[in-house]
């Protein structure tokens, strides 16, 4: 135990200063407006425990709006990255052809390329496919979907979980009758569920917490996600910091719940995608 006691110290010091600004956030958020929350030194513990802040917040602007919106695009780029990585980590993990290494190694390299990078091409894009502000269908949403339906950090977890799984498992399915499709879908994939679930709570987390793209692309307030709703807070109630830190916190709950509602996947996901280079 004494061996490990300077790396828990500073793991423990870590933590505490990560989550510092969280419970800052909270603290704010359950403040009474008789309390000033810019006192120095400054007070931890709300002397006037309320919710109001969070009534007041919901009230006062579409916050279930946002957040429907919200879960709309996280779900459906979750629910699309683990279909397209899948599909496309299968071949390059089990199957034989020409130009597999350069494929793979093409795929790796994209992750060096920041999405700022290739933004502007791909606003051009979402034009011309009229997927911007289209309120009337589902176009809107796939404007906001579209660009990261898939990604090579999915392709690459999941190729990496395809790798760990025995040759043996395949061959019995393809005896049994099993064509190509029947094996991903039916024996390979339910085995890989541990990563599908890291890949899932990944693609949530930055899904929801994504600012910038929705930003630039939505016009419409009917269609706003809740990091640009919260962000408007600021304007709206710009002397109103309780209000703002409601916010931010109602918009983290999602992330909490999903991750700890994934959690007993978590560790052994990420250790299954170390499997095997």
């Amino acid at each position: 135990m004494k061996k490990y006691f300077g790396t828990h110290l500073i793991l423990i010091i870590v933590s505490v200063l990560s989550i510092f600004p969280f419970l800052w956030l909270i603290s704010t958020s359950l403040k009474g407006a008789g309390e000033n929350i810019f006192a120095y030194p400054p007070v931890f513990i709300p002397q006037d425990l309320t919710f109001e802040n969070y009534v007041g917040v919901w009230k006062r602007v579409n916050l279930f709006g946002y957040f429907v919106n919200s879960m709309i695009v996280a779900i459906g780029t979750v629910v699309l990255n683990l279909l397209l990585s899948s599909l496309a980590a299968y071949p390059l993990a089990r199957m034989e052809f020409n130009g597999k290494k350069i494929t793979f190694f093409a795929v790796l390299a994209t992750i060096m390329i920041p999405f700022q990078a290739i933004m502007l091409p791909v606003y051009l894009i979402t034009i011309k496919l009229n997927l911007i502000d289209s309120v009337s269908n589902l176009a809107g949403y796939l404007g906001l979907i579209m660009p990261f339906a898939v990604s090579a950090f999915g392709i690459f977890l999941m190729r990496q979980a395809f790798l760990g799984i025995p040759r043996e498992m395949e061959e019995a399915a393809i005896v049994d009758g099993c064509n190509v499709f029947q094996v991903f879908w039916k024996v390979l994939l339910p085995m890989v569920k541990p990563s599908l679930a890291v890949l899932a709570i990944f693609t949530f987390i930055g899904s929801w917490g994504e600012f910038l793209w929705p930003s630039i692309v939505l016009t419409k307030e009917a269609l706003y996600t809740l990091p640009v709703g919260v962000n408007n807070l600021q304007g709206m109630f710009s002397s109103n910091w309780r209000f703002i830190a409601a916010g931010s916190i109602i918009s983290i709950i999602p992330i909490i719940v999903f991750f700890l509602s994934m959690q007993k996947y978590f560790i052994s996901g990420e250790n299954e995608g170390a499997v095997k280079g």
